[in-house]
């Protein structure tokens, strides 16, 4: 009987990952995946899902960057298509706590001033300049991207262009950053934010488990899901000091600045390969 009832608790697991991933894209991603509660649950409960979901959305935002390989395009139009994909299929939400913790940044006080900062629905000064920069250099990214060889780097595993390995694992590594809130981080407040960091540190194992085969990708890859990492824990970082904690905004201006670092540090690591 115990050996019949492995395969049941299998198939159980199983079915919470692939439930957990689908949760995960309905909260990261615009994909169809559908919503429910029991998504949602799986989803919180699992930090891997996150980049497990980063995968999918890496693989179709650079769904441009590997159409310019079979056809020669200007490097400003495969850029222009890269950041219409990406916003497509990320959203524009986490964009949102790019906003907020611009604002929050410039204000000066403790940290329970900077919170009240991030429920105020007015848009300052800080959160203008704050997008404006992370817009601005995710677009000069996507031109980087655009402009590198269509040759995979010589120490990629598979055969995948620079530029969409660059891509994918950036976005990898921007989930396996929210990951990284939600297994070392502590609420700032109630909310969003606190709804993830039930999750113990030892939990972070899996993401990185999850992210592990960009490796396959290079050099340049290993390069940008670095970068993404160390910038979403730069984040993590900030919002203990500023904050007292994460919450929902630290979490979507993790995902944006460290998609950011990643891009670039990719195409640099590119560069001085």
């Amino acid at each position: 009987m115990a050996l019949t009832a492995v395969p049941s608790r299998t198939r159980e697991l199983v079915g919470r990952r692939l439930t957990a991933v689908r949760g995960a894209l309905g909260f990261l991603t615009r994909l169809p995946t559908g919503r429910s509660e029991a998504a949602w649950t799986a989803f919180s409960e699992t930090p891997a899902a996150f980049p497990a979901a980063g995968w999918v959305a890496g693989a179709l935002a650079a769904t441009p960057l590997v159409a310019a390989q079979f056809r020669a395009l200007p490097a400003p139009t495969v850029a222009f298509g890269y950041l219409l994909a990406l916003y497509a299929v990320t959203g524009i939400n986490h964009a949102d706590g790019v906003a907020d913790l611009g604002d929050a940044a410039v204000v000066h006080g403790d940290p329970e001033r900077r919170r009240a900062v991030l429920k105020d629905t007015e848009v300052g000064v800080g959160a203008v300049l704050a997008l404006s920069l992370v817009l601005a250099g995710l677009a000069l990214a996507a031109l980087a991207l655009a402009g590198l060889p269509a040759a995979a780097p010589r120490t990629a595993a598979v055969g995948v262009s620079g530029a969409v390995a660059i891509a994918v694992a950036a976005e990898v590594g921007a989930k396996l950053g929210m990951a990284a809130l939600a297994c070392l981080g502590d609420p700032a407040f109630e909310g969003l934010g606190s709804a993830f960091t039930d999750n113990a540190p030892a939990a972070l194992v899996a993401p990185v488990v999850v992210a592990a085969p960009v490796a396959l990708l290079g050099v340049p890859a290993v390069a940008a899901l670095g970068g993404a990492l160390a910038a979403a824990l730069g984040v993590l970082r900030w919002s203990r000091t500023n904050l007292g904690g994460v919450n929902g905004d630290a979490f979507g201006a993790a995902n944006e600045l460290a998609r950011l670092a990643g891009l670039h540090l990719g195409v640099v690591a590119w560069t001085l390969s």
